[in-house]
């Protein structure tokens, strides 16, 4: 049973009103395990308890990125007490952060993605969904919690525009090429209608007239990556986001306009993509120049 901290329901209370409920959770968990291991509250915890938290962390093999934000976690909650007066000083203030290992995202290539979307061909109510669906992660690079939380009110198609509401309650436009807003068009005028029973505003409506779900829009990824011939295991909602940024950056758009598109509070986190399309342009440079084709190494047999 986690221990009951009024210093701790009191700073979560605070950032519900200014942080995403996700966020929120995740602000508990990490704040109610460190509570844990210290047998008591945490309000009067030191710089050396909260170092030795993380060198036990550490040596159960977490991962530096887990390190990290259960620390961020530390100094918010830490930060909190000193803006109300009831502490001090902020002891994880000082820590310096874990290093983390930054993986660089996986993405589709431009042929697999148009797999992807023709995969979804269809006139049935639920087959103009699934086309728009996926239309409308790769081509507007989406949250799949944006996607499904999406309202018909917050599409333009005339102006090819998309409205919605990000990590934070932060809101941003997004701009849609010709086939998704197309896409949109069959599935508002021709599905939506025999799918919405309820009149709910939501977008993306399942089989039964109620909102579309995260795990529901899972679910169709897969079985549109199966009938694609694509690894089903491998194809998710994100998987989309991070080919719409990195196709976007290959095709010559600027950091900053595909970080506003993204809703990256932080341009460092789109910079990420820009190692994508460096890796995947050296890739081709090598296998097409005829004077910097990879040469195999004199221990390669192929060398012979």
């Amino acid at each position: 049973m986690p221990i009951r901290d009024p210093d701790l329901e009191s700073f979560l209370a605070v950032s519900r009103a200014r942080l995403a409920p996700r966020t929120v959770e995740s602000y508990r968990r990490d704040l109610e395990d460190f509570a844990r291991r210290q047998g008591r509250g945490i309000a009067d915890a030191t710089t050396e308890e909260i170092e030795s938290y993380l060198a036990e962390l550490r040596a159960a093999g977490r991962s530096g990125a887990t390190l990290a934000r259960r620390l961020a976690a530390l100094r918010s909650f830490f930060r909190y007490l000193a803006l109300v007066g009831a502490r001090e000083d902020n002891p994880a203030a000082g820590i310096a952060s874990p290093r983390r290992t930054r993986t660089l995202p996986r993405t589709l290539s431009a042929g697999e993605a148009e797999r992807l979307i023709e995969a979804a061909t269809g006139v049935t109510p639920r087959a103009l969904r699934d086309g728009a669906l996926v239309e409308l992660l790769y081509g507007a690079g989406l949250r799949v919690s944006e996607a499904v939380g999406l309202e018909r009110a917050g599409i333009d198609l005339d102006e090819r525009l998309v409205r919605c509401v990000g990590k934070g309650g932060k809101e941003r436009v997004v701009p849609i090429g010709r086939r998704a807003a197309e896409a949109l068009r069959r599935y508002v005028s021709r599905g939506r209608p025999f799918l919405d029973r309820r009149h709910r505003p939501e977008l993306f409506l399942n089989s039964r007239g109620g909102p579309l779900t995260r795990a529901g829009a899972f679910l169709i990824l897969r079985k549109l990556a199966e009938r694609a011939g694509l690894e089903p295991g491998r194809i998710h909602p994100h998987l989309l986001r991070h080919s719409f940024a990195t196709h976007l950056l290959e095709g010559g758009a600027d950091l900053r306009s595909v970080q506003e598109m993204l809703g990256h509070a932080d341009l460092a986190t789109t910079e990420l993509y820009t190692h994508v399309t460096d890796k995947r342009r050296r890739e081709a440079y090598f296998d097409a120049h005829p004077h910097a084709r990879r040469r195999p190494s004199p221990e390669d047999p192929r060398a012979s």
